[in-house]
Parts: C-alpha cells; structure tokens; sequence
C-alpha cells in the first residue's frame, strides 16, 4: 500500500498492469532509465537556458503535463511517453531557470542543480543505509503533509487568476521569514517524497513488474525531482533578495 503525494504514485500503481514480453522491472533497469530520462531533461534545459529561450516555458510545462496524464494512464507507453515528458520539462526549467538567473543571480541555477544532485544522492544513501524507512506512518504523514501543500498551491493559482498575484509566501521576492520558512518546508517535504519513489522502484522489482515499469519509476523520481529543483530555486530567490 503506498501512500505519496506523488502524483505517478498511489497503492493503485501496480494493479492491472499489463504483462510485458521484455521481462520484469528491476532495480539496476530503473537506475538505468533514470540517468537516461536525466539526461535528456538537461540537454533539454542546457539548449533553452544558454540561447535564452523563454518561448518553450508554457508549452513545455503544458506539454509536459498532457504527457504525464498519459503516462500516469497508459503505463504500458512509458518507454515513450517518458523521454518526451523529459525533453518538455527540459525545455521549461531551461526558460524557467534563465529567467530567475536574470531576475536575481546567475549563480542561484549551478546552486539549485548541484543542491537538487546532493539531496538525491544523500536521501539515497539514507535509505539504502535504513537510516529513514518508508514506513506506513512516515507514508501517511508524507502524503498529508504534501497534500496541504498542493491546496496552498491551489489557492495560489486561484488568487493569481484574478490578479491579486496570488499568496505572498509563493513569490520568489518575497524575502521575509515567514515566506523563507515556508520555502524550506516545501524543499523538507518535496525531498522526503524522493524516499517514497526509491521505495516504489525497489517494490516493483521485489514484486515482478512488467519492465516497462522502469520508466515509470525513472517517471515518478523525474516528477519529485523537478518539484524539488523549482523549490529550490524560489527559496534561493528569496535569500538573495534580502541581501
């Protein structure tokens, strides 16, 4: 039963998958189309980033998201659903990254990338190390916890639609305390639910899941890492506004 905020991830994940002639899913497959979906994503970013190309930030994020729904929907498509949904979200954070680069410091995109790789690597190490376990109740405190997130973010949105520039705490100008700690919080708990992507991968190859469903794995921890670097990036935004 796997409880995440996750969107790629729910305890209906693994029911009436379709059987794949390719074999079944393990953990070195997934690590595999990771890197993979990785690299695609910062080649992606790397092209809009450095030629300053802003245009692709709405199709790429929109386009991105009509991929997800169907990858979320059509698992069985993931090994090519899941490349396209990196090169979209590549060509956004590219145009997404520039523009906070401009609008504050250059410095604040190789910072958000390198403290996104650390926090990977080191909640990795925690977890293969059993030094935090995906428990029931760390699932369930998690989920809640990222849920109450996502209604912030909501409202947010709602607010903005009407022009009052939505909530005070989601602008990446607003330096104060209470919006900086808020960052921190979101960046706490978009990091815990990479816990609960390493726990699905590692689930699915315990459990036999078809091999496509490597690339639903390397989908699920591209969809918690990109959440993660755009967090980081506003709470970076934040603290160096107030310098």
């Amino acid at each position: 039963m796997i409880r995440s905020g996750n969107p790629a991830l729910s305890k209906k994940t693994f029911e009436n998958l379709i059987a794949s002639p390719s074999g079944v899913m393990t953990i070195d497959g997934a690590v595999n189309k990771t890197a993979i979906s990785m690299g695609i994503l910062l080649l992606a970013a790397y092209y809009t980033y450095s030629n300053a190309i802003l245009d692709y930030v709405i199709i790429g994020f929109v386009g991105g998201f009509i991929v997800a729904l169907i990858t979320i929907f059509k698992k069985e498509w993931s090994a090519t659903t899941v490349p396209i949904y990196a090169f979209l979200e590549g060509l956004a954070l590219g145009g997404i990254s520039k523009i906070y680069a401009d609008a504050f410091e250059p410095g604040i995109v190789p910072q958000a990338i390198m403290l996104t790789l650390g926090i990977l690597f080191a909640l990795l190490f925690a977890y293969k190390t059993k030094i935090i376990k995906a428990t029931e109740n760390f699932k369930l405190g998690l989920f809640a916890a990222t849920a109450g997130i996502g209604i912030v973010y909501l409202i947010s949105f709602f607010m903005s639609m009407f022009g009052s520039g939505g909530l005070p705490v989601m602008n990446p100008a607003n330096s104060s305390m209470l919006s900086i700690g808020f960052s921190l919080f979101v960046v706490v708990i978009a990091s815990l639910n990479l816990v609960m992507d390493f726990d699905f991968i590692e689930s699915g190859a315990a459990n036999g899941a078809p091999k496509y469903m490597e690339w639903y794995g390397a989908f699920g921890l591209l969809v918690t890492l990109i959440w993660l670097y755009l967090e980081i990036l506003r709470l970076l935004a934040k603290l160096s506004s107030r310098r």
